[in-house]
């Protein structure tokens, strides 16, 4: 079983968009489809949706989704963190390796928050030294 897709609600649409484009392209995901109220992002279908919920209240960061998505390489990860703090995004996390996973592979991460609290993670598993 996979899930499919994953929705998050923002507050300002186009802030949103320009955010989520510009953090996900690191990650190879573009922006699929252009609704009124929602923007689907993926790769080949919208695997995460952002939602126009303008009556949301602003949320700490510890409050919004986690959601955590694959990268291929650290280089990627590091561009996602910085495309997340250039476009209103908020470090929650620098990149590098953390001491959590399962296995022999070393887990190498970065956090960050969106402008709602909302926070994403980009991560990818490297090889033991």
């Amino acid at each position: 079983m996979a899930i499919d897709h994953v929705s998050l609600a923002v507050r300002d649409l186009p802030r949103s968009a320009a955010f989520y484009e510009a953090v996900l392209a690191p990650l190879g995901y573009a922006k699929l489809v252009v609704r009124e109220r929602m923007i689907g992002f993926g790769k080949t279908h919208s695997e995460i949706w952002i939602n126009l919920r303008e009556a949301m209240p602003s949320l700490p960061v510890d409050f919004g989704a986690h959601v955590a998505l694959r990268a291929r390489s650290p280089e990627a990860i590091q561009a996602f963190h910085a495309a997340a703090l250039a476009h209103g995004g908020a470090d929650d996390g620098a990149p590098g390796r953390r001491p959590y996973g399962a296995g022999p592979n070393i887990y190498y991460a970065a956090f960050v928050s969106d402008p709602d609290g909302n926070r994403l993670e980009a991560v990818t598993f490297l090889p033991p030294a």
